[in-house]
Formats: structure tokens, C-alpha cells, sequence
């Protein structure tokens, strides 16, 4: 890839810089934040810019208005919040383009942070709409992208935005940590073993990056919603079990994967938890991956897979997991999860292992059990995480570099 600027390569001094930030967090019905990782994750970008004297607007988007401007999906909120951490008074204006919204700007004094409102509060955000970049690029000199987890996204201020600035622009300190770590992987130069695990139901996002890792790593593991696919192509009798895009996935990607395993790396569940109905009270027993009964659904990975799993992630020394082993948002489900969970944190905490953790469940599942702080790096992002697995780039990492 070729070199890409970061923010460690700019002076900003009284240059008013748009900074892309994703911080659609996670909040409970009193707007309070249930987890604030992407916001902790970009205020070393925000305070170096501001460091250099420079002014920095922050933009993003926040839930799904559909380009209606709703006031519970308002970025009004966060003011109190990020004042807090950055320990300085953050302005904020209701609109993010406009004749008003371009002299609240102009107004900045150096060292001054503005957040704009909801992106998404414009359709055109969405849609990739060049009028609306346009509008956006009139409020900056500068255009810095700190939001790696919608940095796969083709929306105008990830994709369009950024080529309205030539030279002047570049990424922020997370999206540098974030391809940091992730090259680690796609390189192959990490400590062995080297273990994979991928779980999740949509397998059309994981085939690509099965294909990538499975030249080097030491041990790749699929489990979750994806495994199912793989157990029918080689003759398994999976139920009722839920395969996500089973139309849409080309099956002889599925055997090229299996053919190429000569070393044996892949590993499968061997048993897993079925039941008769897809809800947290339904009936449940143990049963081989390759022989569910019809009708019956498989929910999660069962203890012998869940011991033979373990027992890989103890041995190895740099570790990526992204997708959950079973239906986890079920309690009665979640047991496989958690155990991966449990495994990757003392692996990184006892063995001094190298582990990477991204998506949603995957986090949650670390968070639930307080093992979060145990993992070597969180990723902000789930889908941005996959997509620059399989491409090595993203679309907001190459509007940078064009």
C-alpha cells in the first residue's frame, strides 16, 4: 500500500481542519453512553490538532434519521461529554452546512473545537451526493479521517469529501493504529501461532478474508452462523440451522477454501448446542455438528468444541477473532462466546499473547465479562475491520491517498 499521511505529518496552526470522527455510540434511553471506545480512541487526533493552535470541526453521524432532521438523534448530547474529556469548551451548531454554519466556523479562534450536527440528517450523506461534499469542503483547509469504523463506506464524507482537498489531508492517530494492527495480520510476521477466529452469521463478509488468512496462519477457526456452510458442502446434515446468504454464495469459493487446507488448519465445531425453536426458552440438547436433525436449529458451539478451541488460543501468540461462536445475544446461547472471550484474555494477560477483537458481539461479549481491558487492541470497527481484511485498503483510506 502506499505510504498515507497521518496528522503526525502536519502543522495545523490557525488552519481550520474538518475532522471526520465516528461517534455513533452506543446509548441507553437516557442518552447516557453505554460505550465510548470510538470516542476515546480520536481524542489524541483531536488534541494534537488542537495543540498545533489549529480548529477543528468535528463531523459525523449518529443512528439512522434517513435525512430527517430528528431531535433524538441529535449530536447535541455529546457536548457535556467531550467537553469533559477534553477538558476545554466544545461549541456546537445545529446544522453542518450553510450560510450560518460557515460563519460559526469562520468565528473559530485557534485552538477552538466546533461539532456540527448529524450528517445524517441530509439523505445526500448516504448517497454519495457531490453537491453536498462541496458544501462540506467549504467549511475546512484541511481534511483529516478519523473514523476507521465507516472508512468502508461509500458515503460523501468518507469517499467524496476527501478529493476536494488535494494534498491537504490525511488520517488520524486511530485509523493509523487501526491499519497498524491489521497489517500485523496480513503480513503474516506476528509471533506464532498465529489463530484465526471468525464467527457471525454473513458469511459473504468472512469468505474473502477465510481465503487471505488461510495462508498464514497457524490455526483458523470457524465457528458461529458461518460454519454451517462449510458442514453442508462437506456432506453434513445441519437442520434447520440458519444459512445467511446460502443463495448468494458462490459454493465453489467454499470448496476452493477446503481444497487449499493442506495443512489442516481450518477447524471446525465438532458439536454444537441444537434446539427446536429459535428463542432463549426453546429446548436444547448437545449433538454433533454433522448430524442435526431436521427441524432443529444449531444456536452454539457445544463443550467439546468449546474445550478444543481453548485449548489452540492457550498456544498461540497472536490471536484475531471477530463474530460470535453462537447466537449470543440468548444467555443460554452466549456460553461459547464467553468461553472464547475468557481464553483470548488470559492468553493475552498470562501467555503475553498479541490479540486484536473486532465486532460488535465479539466486544460485547468482552465487555459483559470485564475481559475488554485485557485485549491487546479493541477495533471500532466490525464490518471496516473485515473489509480492509480481505482488500488490504478501504474506500475512506484510498480518497486519502488518490
Amino acid at each position: 500500500m502506499k505510504i498515507i499521511k497521518t496528522v503526525k505529518d502536519f502543522n495545523f496552526k490557525n488552519k481550520k481542519t474538518l475532522l471526520r470522527v465516528d461517534f455513533n455510540v452506543p446509548i441507553d434511553k437516557n442518552h447516557r453512553i453505554i460505550d465510548d471506545t470510538r470516542i476515546q480512541y480520536s481524542i489524541p487526533t483531536i488534541k494534537k490538532i488542537i495543540s498545533d493552535q489549529g480548529k477543528v470541526i468535528l463531523i459525523t453521524h449518529f443512528g439512522r434519521p434517513k435525512g430527517k432532521n430528528l431531535k433524538s438523534l441529535s449530536l447535541n448530547f455529546l457536548v457535556h461529554i467531550l467537553s469533559k474529556k477534553l477538558k476545554t469548551h466544545i461549541k456546537f451548531h445545529d446544522n453542518c452546512i450553510g450560510d450560518e454554519t460557515e460563519k460559526k466556523v469562520n468565528e473559530l479562534k485557534k485552538g477552538e473545537i466546533l461539532l456540527l450536527e448529524n450528517l445524517r440528517f441530509y439523505k445526500e450523506e448516504e448517497e454519495e451526493n457531490e453537491q453536498f461534499a462541496k458544501k462540506l469542503a467549504k467549511l475546512g483547509e484541511f481534511y483529516v479521517n478519523d473514523a476507521f469504523s465507516v472508512s468502508h463506506r461509500s458515503h460523501t464524507s468518507i469517499s467524496l469529501l476527501p478529493k476536494l482537498f488535494n494534498n491537504n489531508k490525511c488520517i488520524g492517530m486511530l485509523m493509523e493504529k487501526e491499519i497498524l494492527f491489521l497489517n500485523k495480520f496480513l503480513s503474516g510476521k506476528g509471533k506464532k501461532p498465529i489463530t484465526v477466529l471468525l464467527g457471525g452469521a454473513k458469511i459473504y463478509s468472512k469468505i474473502k478474508v477465510i481465503e487471505n488468512m488461510i495462508n498464514f496462519s497457524d490455526y483458523l477457526i470457524i465457528g458461529g452462523g458461518i460454519s454451517y456452510p462449510f458442514i453442508k458442502i462437506k456432506g453434513g446434515k445441519v437442520g434447520n440451522s440458519i444459512i445467511k446468504d446460502d443463495q448468494t454464495i458462490d459454493h465453489r469459493l467454499i470448496h476452493s477454501i477446503l481444497s487449499k487446507d493442506n495443512r489442516n488448519i481450518i477447524h471446525f465445531p465438532n458439536d454444537v448446542i441444537i434446539a427446536d425453536s429459535f428463542n432463549n426458552s426453546a429446548n436444547t440438547k448437545i449433538c454433533n455438528i454433522y448430524s442435526i436433525p431436521d427441524k432443529w436449529i444449531g444456536l452454539d458451539i457445544g463443550p467439546n468444541s468449546i474445550k478444543h478451541f481453548c485449548h489452540i488460543i492457550k498456544k498461540s501468540k497472536t490471536i484475531l477473532w471477530n463474530g460470535p461462536m453462537g447466537v449470543f445475544e440468548f444467555k443460554k446461547f452466549s456460553t461459547g462466546t464467553k468461553s472464547i472471550a475468557k481464553a483470548i484474555a488470559k492468553s493475552t494477560t498470562e501467555n503475553e499473547s498479541f490479540s486484536l477483537v473486532g465486532g460488535g458481539d465479539s466486544i460485547a461479549a468482552l465487555k459483559t465479562e470485564g475481559y475488554d481491558k485485557k485485549i491487546s487492541y479493541l477495533s471500532t470497527g466490525g464490518g471496516a475491520m473485515l473489509e480492509y481484511l480481505k482488500n488490504k485498503s478501504s474506500i475512506g483510506i484510498q480518497s486519502i491517498i488518490m
